[in-house]
Formats: C-alpha cells, structure tokens, sequence
C-alpha cells in the first residue's frame, strides 16, 4: 500500500517521512469537568480605582458577592496589572493584592522587559475590559479579531483554585499545551490536557507526560496566528470544548493569572515574539548534532567498544552513549577513542548508578551518589542542607534505580550530560511509609552483571587497554534448592566476584539447569581465590555460608570449574547483612519562611496533599510517584507550588556547572523533565517510547512541537523504540526519520535484543543513507539552530508556518498517513522540480532505506562535500551549493561558520548567499571565521526548458535538468560569480 504525501510538503525544511503505523486516532478524548468543587455560586470581581497610563493600565479587583470557596478560600482583592511590553506582546496579570500568592521566582524565570517600545496607541494588541462583573478581552487592532474573551465565565480565584475561561471561534485551529503525545492539532471537543509532571513510561497518549509548557498558538487562517503563554507552574486541567459555545478554561491548583498574549500575526512571528518571553534557545556545541548510540545496561566499557567498533567497521558514523550499571573503567580512561564523553545523571542520590553517554568514540562512567551515612557526598549534601527534607526535618526518602534515594534541593572528564528521572521520579508508591522496603521488593539497585577483565575478542581501533587480558576463567556450579524469588550468588576475594567487601558486587548465578546454579567468571590467572555462595532474599538480606572455599587459577586462558553443594538452607537463619536505618539524618528548616508577608513564596493553610480541586494526574494523587508535595524547599517554597520546576532547575544547574568546569566551552544537557524557558539552557528526548510504528509517526508532532512552539530546538525521539523488541522495517524506517532530527540517538532499554543500526543489513544501509545526507546538512541544520537561538525563529517548522491560510495545512502534525509495503532498492536523488496546488499525492514503492527530501524552492543550501566518521574530521571537507530557484527565478541562502565549541566567538562568518534569474551566485556577510574550506561546486536545479511549464499544474513532478559547476570559491570575503551553461566567470571578488 502507497503512503500519501502532502504536495506542499516540499515547503519546509526536508523532513519528510513514509510510515508504516497501526492508524492514530484522530482525537483522545478526556475527563473535561471537575466534580470535586462547585462554581455555579461563584460571584466573579469587580473592577475599580483603574488607572491608565500610555503603556497600560493598573485596577484593584474586589469580590463581587459571597465567596463560592469551591477550591479553597475566595481571595477578596486582587490587583490587575496591563502592560503593552512591545507593540506585539501584551502582559496581563491578576495576583493578590498582598503579594503572598506563590508567583515562579524570577530566579528561575527570568522575565521579559516591562517596557520595551510598546504602548497602547501603536500596539497590535488591544486590551479591553468590563469593570463589574469583571472580564476582560484582546482584540487584534488591524482587523478587530477578538483573541481572548474571558467574559465567558465568572473569574474564580481561591487559595488553591483558579478559573479563567475565554471564548473561540468555532472549530478553531489550537496547537502547544504539552508535552503531549496527543494529535498535533487539539481536539475541541470535550477535551482536557492536564499539566503536571511525571514520569510517564511508554508516553501514552491523553495522560500527563514529563513537562510543562502552557502557551498555545491559535491559527485564525486569513485573520493571522496568535499566541497565548500564561506563567504559572501549578498543576492544571486546560478543557477545551465546545459545550454551549466553544471555549478553552484554564483550571489551577494555585498561584497568579500571568499572561503574555502575542500578536504575530504569522506563526513564525509568534514564535519569535514567544522567545522573548521564554529565552532564546541555547547554542549546542557542533558535535552534538552527530548521531548519538545508546543502551541501558550494557554490561561494561568493553561491550560499549566494540559497539563503536562495530559501527565503523559497518561504515556507519557513530556516537557511543552507554547506559549501564557500575562500568569498570580501564586505565586508558573515557576518552580513549576519539569524539565526546556524556555521563547520564539521574536526579537522586542513591547507590552508584553510572549511566554513560557518549558521542563519537568508547565511553565511561561516573558514580551517582548513595544515601549511606559513610558515603561522603552524601554527608556533604546533609551538611549543606541540600536535599529536601519532610516537615520534622529528617531528610526525604525515596526509591529511584539506586534503592533508597535522597533528592536534592535544587571528577569525571565529560562533555555532556543527559539527564533522566527529573519529574521528579519516585518509584515509591505514595504515601512512601516504607522506601527501604519498596525498594527490596523492586529489587533496586538491581545487581550489576560479573566484572571482565577484559574484553573476549580483539577491538578494532582501540588500545592496549581494551584487548584482551591474561585472565583465567572459572564456571562456578553449585547445587542449591530454593524458593520462588530467592536467588544463589557467588561472593569472594577476586575483584570480579565482590573484592571480598562489597556484597552489591557478588554474581548472580543462572539456574538454567535447577538446581545446579553456574556462571562463567573471569578471574584473575595463577591466583588464589576465596569464595563462598551467598543465599540473595526477596526481602534484600543475604545468607552466607560459615566458612569460605578456595581454589587456585592457573595461566592465561586457562578454564576451571567446580562442582559445589551449597552449605545453607532456606528458610532464613541469623546471618543477615545489617540494612541501613531509618532515623533522621539532617536538621531541616521551619515553615516560617513561607508564611510571611509579600513574598510571593505562598499562602499558610493550604492542604500540599489533596487539594480541594482534582487535576487529571495519570499517576493518581499528586505525590504518588513523585516528590510529596508537602516537602518545603530551603527557600520556603513548597513542593506543590514548584513540582513542575525541578527537573528544568536540575537541568539547568547542570549546564551551570559544567561551564564552571569547562569554562568557555558550550556544554550539552539533554534533560528528559522541562518547563517553559528550558531551552536557554538545554535539550530534550521525548523519553521511554515503544518500539511501534505509533511512536515512531507521533515523534514528528512532537518534535515540531518542542521546537516550533516551547522553543527547545534540540530534540529527538529514542530511535526505533526504546522498550520493546523493533523490527528491520521499523527501525529502518525510523534510522532515516531520526536523522532530520536536531537530535539524532538509537536508544533501547536494557533486557530487549540489541538493535543498533549495523545489526541488519537492511537498517545499516538505511542508516548509512540516512547519516550521510545529515552529515552533509549538519551546517545548513547548525546554521538553522543558530538562527533559533538569535531570533527564535523554529529550526523545524510546521507546514501551516509556512501556509498558514491553507487550512488543509493545519492539521498537518506528521507528513504520513498509510503504511507502506515497498522493499525496493534504495534510489538516488532525482532533483525534479515537485509543484502542486495544495492536494495529495502518491509516493509509490518509497524504499525502507531511503526517505523523500524536498528543497524548498528559493533556498541556497550548503553542504559538505564528503562526509567524515566524525564530526571534527566532517569540519575539514569543503563545500557544495545546491541552488533551487523560486518561480521568480532567485533563491537565498544563509550559511554560518564558527569554531563550534566556544560559548564567546572570537571571530564568527555569516555569510548571505543569492542567486537571481540572470545566474548570478553572490555571497556577502560576514566573513571573520575563516574555515580552512572552500565552496568546491555549484548546482543550479530546475533549469531547463519544463521548468516554468509545471506552473499551475495539478501536482505535476516536472522532468528537468540541473546543472552542477565546479569553482573553488573561498569562504574568506565577498564573491560573485555568473553560472552559465556549466562555466563560471568571476564578475567581483573583494579583497578582505
């Protein structure tokens, strides 16, 4: 079966994609009302005392009848406050007139201007309002479009619940509210998307995912784009329906109405002016736009090698990313092979829990911390009052990979981090009256696999280190009858099976062949070596033999095996290992803090556990899998207030740190948790998907989103799947999608069949394709996410950004719609000019290792020559032009060159490239980086004599030639040059 295509789809940036998808339905309804609180008695505010001013206005709003107190106690007098900030973004805020009302700390999101050339005469936007009852209204002045009407509803605003409703036109086209695996255009039918964090396994859709960004962008066609962002981080239920009138409500367990209304009017304007609300996007560092490899759980730094090995022995350029338990690292250390070194950090402290990440060679690992008295960065942290602590003052606990976890308050040689769990995640089922025991029962932190001594066959391209060793092995066998859940280790002096002190590191036996227990161990040649076998409960104790065995190892190579019965016997006896304690371990602080005057910190008397108003948590109550949300941070603020803020502030800390240790290098932080403004300072993985043809379609929308709409640009989905077993066709399929990605990994969890790309013939080749086309544009898609980051203009882009008042563009959140059959050979790039009129198109017998890549007419693209294993060698290679004219004859381009590593450039080129009808190539800009490349060759597509023909034509692919010029063009100063029939004459080239 042929996959459809939309003609237009050659308007954006050339992610293009066939799928094969079990269909996504079109909408996912949810709960879209509330029955724990009752506002038909609610009375609404009236306004008086308004002041007006050329850039705003300011009201006092008091209660206008007996408080309703359906979600907490009626606030009497609240304060309005308008500011036209710029003539495209209006403020509006309604707070509390005591300023006590927890508001996002300024600390952590930093706001824009108040007065920044706006004023109410010029303004795009205009702000109307009703003094009694209370409502207000945006009205676009160009067109006196009404954008925002909150006269839909009574204003309901109580110590912890809050109501504002603005009516829409009918069947409006409305995009953001994330994050969300939800269709790409919002359902406007009984609809609610809930805003709280979690962690949300397998991302399923119409629940709460890992982070919060409540700004929508709505599509008005003819009538232009708007956006609204309301500043609030309490959990919310925003319904949208069309019940009576069609409406969207804001629904808040606390905190102010902050809203940033944004004029547009196009929707790339709209993200531009959202950018700066949020900030702009942070650069990455060059390198980071790779391909990254990972896997949870590969058994040590050897494994990891000969992935890398792997790869370029299959000739597929590659990062190395391991995510694995406590890695034995050998002397040559993280950056034994050539690219970058990413530790991934999980946000509590627990037991050591390395997880590596790894770009462009072998990889390492860093322990995280562990909740034990003896551990010192532990003690440290209870000494600087760092971790979160319950109301007595003892220090939080929680269950995370590591067992018993503390959570802080908001070494290694690396270059990144990725960052997981920071919703935060607790795997502690709420109330959480016993971590100790819930992590016994989930058998955290899970045993890591034996230690080897090195690896079992040669590694291509690495040293001395990651060759094999002089080792012996031992099979060690053991009869040993056991219970359900009880499991037989072996525990002794080698370094391979516990060191004799650490019984986390003893090995767990198979019992393939009940009630023999083996496994096969490396140990270290002509050594003596004690051991014992260790009785492993359900409940975390261990029982040990009285007395221990030995034997002796001979040469290298050398195998052994024994042949034991087990001294011990279940039931339990006496000899368990003594479990760490539950007393208090830290002094915490009073709640005085958060019961002053004017500090919009928050209100006394709330209830942090239930409150009165239900937001739809897929996770249940509102501590249940995470943090309690009675836990009061050391600045006072409460964990209800600030849930949503602590993977952002975790992350962003991270990226401080880094560059505090890597100071004037870019560092790169890929955190799983956000919150609006996260991408000032990090990236995003859309987190734990299932290896399906859904989640492969539904990472489009979801890039789009993160990148067109919450401004976090760097962004990617785990590529074919991270739980569950792929497939050739699905992870082919997906290695050429995720390589259109800004960030581009293969992940998987730990327990599924491996499946990096050279593991098939058939996903190696697609992957090869995939990865050298987006090594060939890595300066094109740089160039964009610089862009980004100076103007907020989206590195990916939506279709409807581009046709905004073509209405068969709006819905489109992914370029696929049936699943295709075709195994045919892969084929080359045609460059055929693609016209249409906006109808659909058939792309018939799309070969699994390829993907159809459009250029937008009137773009200049530039990219490498030849590609290169790794990004520092793929910054050597030189240029081509392609050049793809517009119906006008011209095209533009802009290229940008920097070292790709510094945070402060010392010298940059940005480099405007056109082309116009008579054929002339010019380049102007500047041209203050010099690359050491040059532009090698120019094509010119669409140029024959069918070109101008196809105008108008009903989807027609026009046959037509282009034409390629060699050149040796330097990238050093201004040049022009006129293309004809293949030749090339320089018409001016400036001296620098």
């Amino acid at each position: 079966m042929a996959s459809l295509l939309k003609r237009t789809l050659c308007a954006t940036f050339a992610i293009a994609s066939l799928v094969s998808a079990t269909p996504v339905p079109a909408i996912f309804e949810r709960q879209s009302g509330n029955d724990t609180v009752n506002l038909s008695a609610c009375p609404g505010y009236k306004a008086s005392n308004v002041q007006t001013s050329g850039t705003g206005l300011t009201a006092s709003l008091s209660l206008a009848g007996i408080a309703c107190n359906a979600g907490g106690t009626d606030l009497t007098d609240l304060t309005l406050t308008v500011e036209y900030q710029t003539d495209q973004r209006l403020h509006v805020k309604i707070q509390d007139a005591g300023n006590q009302v927890y508001q996002v700390p300024s600390s952590v999101f930093g706001r824009p201007p108040s007065s920044d050339g706006g004023s109410a005469s010029t303004s795009d936007l205009e702000f109307k309002h009703v003094d009694e009852p209370f409502s207000s209204s945006v009205v676009r002045r160009s067109n006196g479009d009404v954008l925002f009407d909150s006269s839909a509803a009574s204003l309901v605003f109580e110590t912890q619940y809050l109501r504002l409703r603005t009516s829409l036109p009918p069947s409006p086209s409305l995009y953001g509210l994330g994050e969300t695996t939800d269709p790409f255009m919002l359902n406007t039918t009984n609809y609610t998307r809930t805003i709280w964090n979690r962690d949300a396994y397998l991302v399923p859709p119409g629940t709460n995912l890992y982070g919060d960004h409540p700004v929508y962008f709505d599509n008005r066609d003819a009538n232009g784009t708007h956006g609204v962002f309301i500043l609030n981080s309490g959990g919310q239920n925003i319904i949208i329906d069309d019940t009576n009138g069609q409406y969207l409500e804001y629904n808040i367990i606390g905190g102010v109405l902050d809203f940033y209304f944004l004029a547009g009017p196009s929707p790339v304007q709209v993200a531009q002016q959202d950018s700066e609300v949020v900030g702009k996007s942070a650069v990455m560092p060059y390198w980071g736009f790779g391909f990254h490899q990972c896997r949870y759980g590969m058994q040590d730094v050897y494994e990891a090698a000969e992935v890398v090995a792997n790869y370029s022995l299959a000739n597929i350029p590659v990062g190395n990313d391991v995510d694995g338990y406590r890695l034995h690292v050998p002397q040559a250390g993280l950056h034994a092979g050539p690219g970058q070194v990413s530790a991934a950090l999980d946000e509590a402290v627990g037991g050591l829990s390395p997880r590596v990440h790894r770009y462009g060679g072998p990889c390492g690992s860093i322990p995280a911390l562990t909740y034990f008295k003896d551990y010192p960065p532990f003690n440290n942290g209870v000494d600087d009052h760092a971790f979160l602590t319950t109301a007595n003052g003892s220090v939080y606990k929680g269950v995370v990979w590591p067992g018993i976890t503390a959570f802080p308050d908001t070494g290694v040689n690396i270059d990144a981090l990725w960052i997981d769990m920071n919703e935060a995640s607790n795997f502690c089922v709420w109330p959480c009256a016993d971590p100790e025991g819930q992590a016994l029962s989930m058998g955290d932190p899970p045993r890591p696999p034996a230690i080897r001594l090195g690896p079992p066959r040669p590694i291509t391209g690495f040293p001395a280190d990651f060759q094999p060793q002089c080792k012996a092995e031992v099979t060690f066998n053991v009869n040993a009858s056991t219970f359900y859940g009880e499991n037989i280790a072996v525990f002794g002096s080698a370094v391979t099976i516990g060191g004799g002190n650490n019984i986390m590191n003893a090995v767990t036996l198979s019992a393939n062949n009940y009630p023999i227990w083996s496994a096969t161990i490396n140990m270290p040649a002509n050594t003596t070596v004690t051991y014992q076998y260790v009785r492993a409960e359900p409940d975390g104790s261990y029982f040990y033999e009285a007395k221990n065995r030995s034997l002796a190892t001979r040469g290298c190579g050398s195998t052994l095996s024994t042949h034991d019965t087990i001294t011990t016997s279940s039931p339990p006896g006496s000899s368990k290992v003594k479990r760490i304690d539950s007393e208090s371990l830290a002094e915490g602080m009073s709640l005085e803090k958060r019961q002053s005057s004017g500090n919009e910190i928050g209100l006394p008397g709330h209830d942090l556990i239930n409150p009165p108003y239900t937001i739809n948590n897929a996770a249940g109550s509102l501590s249940n899998k995470t943090l309690d949300t009675n836990l009061i941070h050391y600045s006072g603020y409460a964990v209800y207030d600030t849930h949503n803020l602590y993977g952002a502030m975790m992350s962003e800390t991270s990226r401080l740190a880094m560059q505090s240790r890597r100071p004037g290098l870019r560092p790169m932080v890929i955190t799983r948790s956000t919150f609006a403004g996260s991408g000032r300072q990090v990236g995003h993985w859309l987190g734990d998907n299932s290896a399906d043809w859904f989640h492969y379609l539904i990472s489009i929308s979801e890039l789009l989103e993160f990148g067109a709409f919450f401004q976090i640009p760097m962004v990617g989905s785990d590529v074919c799947g991270y739980a569950g077993m792929t497939n050739d066709l699905l992870c082919a399929r997906w290695a050429t999608l995720g390589a259109f990605s800004p960030f581009f990994r293969n992940h998987e969890a730990s327990g599924e069949p491996p499946h990096e790309f050279y593991r098939w013939p058939l996903i190696a080749q697609a992957a090869r394709n995939a990865i050298e086309f987006r090594y060939q544009l890595l300066d094109y898609i740089y160039t964009a996410f610089y862009d980004q980051g100076q103007t907020g203009t989206p590195t990916v882009q939506p279709m409807f950004f581009h046709y905004p008042e073509d209405k068969q563009t709006n819905s489109l959140g992914f370029q696929a719609a049936r699943r295709p059959t075709s195994t045919s050979p892969t084929t080359s790039y045609t460059h055929n000019t693609v016209r249409g009129n906006a109808s659909w198109v058939t792309l018939a017998d799309v070969p699994y290792t390829s993907i159809p890549l459009y250029y937008k007419s009137g773009s200049i693209v530039t990219l490498r020559a030849n590609i290169a294993n790794t990004t520092a060698e793929l910054r050597k290679q030189n240029f081509d032009v392609v050049i793809a004219p517009g119906l006008n004859g011209s095209a533009a381009g802009k290229p940008y060159l920097d070292d790709g590593v510094s945070i402060q450039q010392a010298a940059t080129s940005y480099i405007t490239s056109t082309y116009d009808r008579s054929g002339t190539f010019a380049m102007t800009g500047s041209f203050g980086y010099d690359a050491g490349v040059s532009i090698t060759s120019i094509t010119v597509l669409g140029s024959g004599s069918g070109n101008a023909s196809a105008a108008g034509a009903y989807d027609k692919v026009v046959q037509t030639r282009s034409t390629r010029t060699q050149t040796s063009i330097p990238l050093t100063r201004p040049h022009s040059v006129q293309l004809r029939g293949g030749g090339v004459r320089t018409l001016c080239s400036a001296l620098r």
